[in-house]
């Protein structure tokens, strides 16, 4: 039998019998649509996060108290909920006197409600110094920051993100020169950020208030250390290189010899994009895999159905058999009629999958305004063909094995 008649053979089996055709290839579809759809949630959701990551801003390098020493994948103190008070303002005078170190930013941070009129809104603060808005790539969509004098001065002025501005104000009242109040004490509304979405250690930068260290230290908080310092790495030197002088800046200020015993982390840009691109990656690995699990089902179900047309065209064998069809014939019309199942079954498949992720993203962009990116990755399409090719070969293998062995006589005298 000549490899076209084979295919015409196949698929006018499959015309026959429309209904089961398409019931069986509702596994592969459903299949091939899940691993696309979750692939692509996982790559849009990877894309998201080192976005954010990278907004932080360039060649930056973040200084959190605590060391991280007592495992590989334990985190620095400060992340477990224990107050570390190590890092301190001569930390920051030795650091700036570094030539390798363009800029050094001082961070405190606290929670509280913050007031205007009847409004009363759960913030997350933050107290900076005033080149905090240059180094970070902060910029001001109403107003502007506030300055180094106004740091000195103990000045109580404030920019606040987005969101927060338009829930205490509405979208009538303008913000700037407003007072707000957050731990009894007042401040003037001096700029309001643009939509950034949440930011660096998990902060919904819309709903935050920025405002100068000294007030948020000494007034806000009383204390005399800092949550973290970010440090801007002269263009100069490598990031490598900066690195390992803030190291040594700190142990020689902190009197550390054994760098086991360092009591704070040091993290870059490239060691948080790292890290977090090898989660998102076995998370999307993780969701395709279980989303591949609907296609072993799907082929198993192929291989049923074609068992069933096995035996309902046990005659139709013996048949062809009886004039002149060979075993290889045989195994080749049922093995093509199998792959050509999972072949439309894939293609729609992808077709479902690609339309699923593009309302997705529209839903999540869009209507939620999350910032989603659409993302629809080429491999979780070579994955989806590759897999439905293999699925109609594998699973179609036993059933046209079965169809190839009858014998012609037995065949044609089943009833």
């Amino acid at each position: 039998m000549k490899l076209t008649d084979a295919f015409k053979a196949a698929a006018s089996g499959i015309r026959h019998a429309r209904l089961r055709s398409f019931l069986t290839m509702l596994g592969i579809v459903i299949g091939i649509a899940s691993v696309i759809l979750l692939m692509a949630i996982g790559g849009s959701a990877q894309n998201l996060i080192l976005s954010q990551v990278e907004g932080l801003g360039s060649n930056l390098i973040i200084i959190i108290p605590g060391g991280t020493n007592s495992g590989r994948f334990s985190s620095p103190a400060t992340a477990q909920g224990i107050v570390i008070k190590s890092l301190k303002q001569n930390d920051v005078d030795a650091l700036r006197r570094e030539p390798a170190i363009a800029a050094v930013v001082a961070e405190i941070r606290g929670q509280a409600d913050v007031v205007y009129g009847d409004n009363d809104v759960t913030i997350t603060y933050e107290g900076v110094t005033s080149n905090f808005f240059s180094v970070r790539n902060f910029e001001t969509a109403k107003g502007y920051p506030f300055a180094e004098n106004d740091v000195n001065s103990f000045n109580h002025v404030t920019v606040i993100g987005s969101a927060l501005a338009n829930t205490l104000f509405g979208p009538t009242i303008n913000p700037l020169g407003k007072l707000i109040h957050i731990k009894n004490l007042s401040f003037r509304v001096m700029g309001v950020l643009p939509k950034k979405g949440t930011g660096a250690f998990g902060i919904d930068q819309d709903n935050l208030v920025i405002v100068p260290i000294s007030v948020g230290q000494k007034q806000m908080l009383g204390i005399d250390y800092y949550t973290d310092i970010i440090v801007q790495a002269n263009n100069a030197f490598s990031i490598d290189f900066t690195k390992s002088r803030v190291t040594s800046v700190l142990r020689g200020n902190h009197g550390i010899a054994n760098a086991n015993k360092d009591d704070f982390t040091i993290q870059t840009q490239e060691d948080i994009l790292s890290l977090l691109g090898n989660i998102t990656s076995i998370m999307t690995l993780f969701l395709a895999a279980i989303a591949s699990i609907s296609l072993v089902v799907g082929g198993i179900g192929i291989m049923n159905i074609m068992l069933v047309s096995v035996v309902e065209r046990t005659k139709e064998i013996g048949l062809r058999k009886a004039v002149g069809a060979t075993h290889k014939d045989i195994l080749k019309q049922f093995l093509i009629e199998a792959v050509m199942l999972t072949a439309i079954g894939g293609a729609t498949g992808i077709l479902v999958g690609s339309l699923l992720t593009a309302l997705t993203y529209v839903v999540l962009s869009h209507v939620l305004a999350t910032g989603w990116t659409f993302v629809l990755p080429p491999q979780a399409i070579i994955l989806a063909v590759a897999v439905s090719t293999i699925t109609g070969l594998a699973f179609g293998i036993y059933p046209a094995r079965q169809a190839a062995k009858k014998n012609p006589i037995d065949a044609l005298r089943y009833e």
